[in-house]
């Protein structure tokens, strides 16, 4: 009997590179469950079912038990979460319930993606915005769901993902994608004042390596996914090799978090890509992705 897999966001940047991996697995069918609100439908891949909706409605959507869920499809960013509250409490606060109520009837385990931001300026960060807020929030609430329900968990952070089918534009766009997108056009590359703030970039391949990893073998929280380098925004404006202009601070803006990858790599996980070759490669490639 295949194993039956649901990623919730599996049409996301993340949750699609999730579901393409996992459907190479030939002991396991891989379904999707995603609201397309910065999911693509140009993101799909073979092999994997998908299904329309958003997660608080996943017990009338998804019509069978799973056998693992991994949770990724939240609302996921920091500035723009403070104008877009009422998506930010629908998607991760009653999505988050929802998701939690159907693992626990299907008895299966759960993969939460976490937040990195609750680790962000020695802790302060978790309260630093909606987005923050509800994400660390929701980490207590899955923990007290495996004590409470006896429900199987593991928490990962993802940390500053990068690489092919990033958003490249509009607000929900991403840091690498925008920038790669500006120099394309040969547009002035943006930072926010002011620009010491440090991110720990790691490619979407080392991000789904620590995924199925952790989905497989780990149990409980703080199984943290990240590059170890750090860069501050400018520098990597200045990988990009563009002109630069600085804008003003921005509510939520961590200036840096803790790395927490000692049990991720316990299972084995070591990243391999790191950002300043990507950059180069970029620029090789005229700004296309390898």
């Amino acid at each position: 009997m295949k194993k039956k897999i649901l990623v919730t966001g599996g049409a996301g940047f993340v949750g699609s590179h999730l579901c393409e991996k996992l459907s190479q697995n030939k002991d396991y069918d891989v379904y999707s469950l995603d609201n397309y609100f910065t999911g693509s439908k140009e993101n799909h891949v073979p092999n994997v079912t998908y299904i329309e909706g958003d997660t608080v409605d996943i017990a009338k959507l998804v019509t069978f038990y799973p056998d693992m869920v991994y949770h990724l499809g939240e609302y996921s960013r920091v500035e723009q979460s403070f104008d877009d509250i009422e998506k930010v409490w629908k998607y991760n606060k009653d999505g988050i319930f929802a998701v939690l109520e159907f693992v626990r009837r299907a008895g299966c385990k759960i993969l939460y993606a976490g937040s990195s931001t609750k680790f962000g300026d020695g802790g302060l960060g978790r309260s630093a915005s909606p987005y923050a807020w509800t994400k660390a929030s929701n980490t207590e609430l899955v923990e007290n769901y495996g004590t409470w329900y006896n429900v199987p968990y593991a928490v990962t952070y993802f940390y500053n993902v990068y690489g092919p089918r990033e958003i490249q534009s509009g607000k929900y766009a991403t840091l690498i994608a925008l920038f790669k997108e500006k120099m394309k056009k040969g547009d002035v590359l943006t930072v926010v004042s002011p620009g010491t703030q440090k991110r720990n970039f790691t490619h979407i391949d080392d991000i789904i390596d620590g995924l199925v990893l952790v989905g497989e073998n780990g149990y409980g929280d703080e199984f943290g996914i990240g590059s170890p380098e750090s860069y501050s925004i400018l520098e990597i404006a200045q990988m990009f090799g563009g002109k630069i202009e600085m804008l003003p601070e921005r509510k939520g803006n961590r200036m840096s978090a803790d790395v927490v990858t000692a049990k991720t790599e316990a299972l084995g996980w070591n990243p391999k890509k790191n950002i300043k070759d990507y950059i180069e490669k970029l620029r090789k490639n005229n700004w296309e992705h390898e």
